[in-house]
């Protein structure tokens, strides 16, 4: 291939690497319209490029637009999203163990999954204590090393997996000093150690997070379990037993995976 061509397929590549960051803005949204300032902001281009992208998707049917301007996913995201989920989604297979953990820790529960070099959260479930965490929702993503979900995925990924991403990764400027790849891996030992990872508070102080990875059918942990709530509900006493009840659920559903 020629300069030109290695510069056309750079652009291209380029053009799908933003059409993918438009469309995860609108997927985190949770069905909530969008507007194109807000999505320019949050996928990192400027308002016309966002604005061309949005209007040649809407095209396509994979996007709309409300009377008010806001964008939305299209019908088309629906049925791509449909035929997907049939070889992806494990909700249906989840969705008991999530509950479960909400009955028994009394705290929010959730599925998350990896993308990539992210997590996005799945499936949410209240739990019977009146104070609550409000940092995950479904539809929200984190990279991993940052939610209690994603450090329990990359504790458990194989070690040269997990240092090429601590390696690319830099935490720090968006998620401060604690995500630094030396803590990272302090964290992620402890998780190696125990079967389950304690996040505490590190995203919003006072919000504390424990997750437990769930294993695909290759044995590579490829979704997680997790439980939030207020600082004061996962003290020493209660770890080990929520971490006890996160651990038994994640092995619940690997089994279950591993059976389909």
């Amino acid at each position: 291939m020629d300069d030109a061509g290695v510069a056309v397929a750079e652009q291209g590549a380029q053009v799908v690497a933003r059409v993918g960051a438009v469309l995860r803005v609108l997927g985190a949204s949770a069905g909530a319209p969008v507007p194109t300032s807000r999505v320019a902001e949050l996928a990192g281009l400027t308002r016309p490029t966002a604005h061309r992208l949005l209007a040649a998707l809407a095209g396509e049917g994979l996007v709309d637009r409300d009377a008010a301007g806001g964008w939305v996913l299209g019908p088309e995201a629906y049925i791509l999203g449909a035929v997907a989920a049939e070889r992806y989604d494990v909700t249906a297979l989840a969705a008991d163990a999530v509950r479960e953990i909400a009955r028994a820790t009394g705290e929010c529960a959730f599925l998350s999954a990896r993308r990539g070099d992210e997590t996005v959260c799945l499936l949410r479930e209240e739990g019977s204590f009146p104070l609550r965490s409000h940092v995950l929702y479904e539809g929200i993503r984190f990279p991993l090393g940052v939610a209690s979900a994603g450090l329990a995925i990359l504790a458990m990924l194989p070690d040269a997996e997990r240092e090429a991403y601590l390696a690319r990764a830099d935490l720090v400027p968006a998620w401060g000093p604690a995500h630094a790849a030396e803590p990272l891996r302090a964290r992620l030992a402890a998780a190696r150690a125990t079967g389950y990872v304690v996040n505490p508070g590190l995203i919003v102080e006072g919000s504390w997070g424990m997750a437990a990875a769930v294993f695909d059918a290759a044995g590579r942990p490829a979704w997680a379990l997790s439980a939030t709530g207020v600082e004061s509900r996962f003290g020493p006493d209660r770890r080990g037993e929520i971490g006890r009840v996160l651990l038994e659920q994640a092995h619940a559903v690997t089994q279950r995976l591993r059976a389909r």
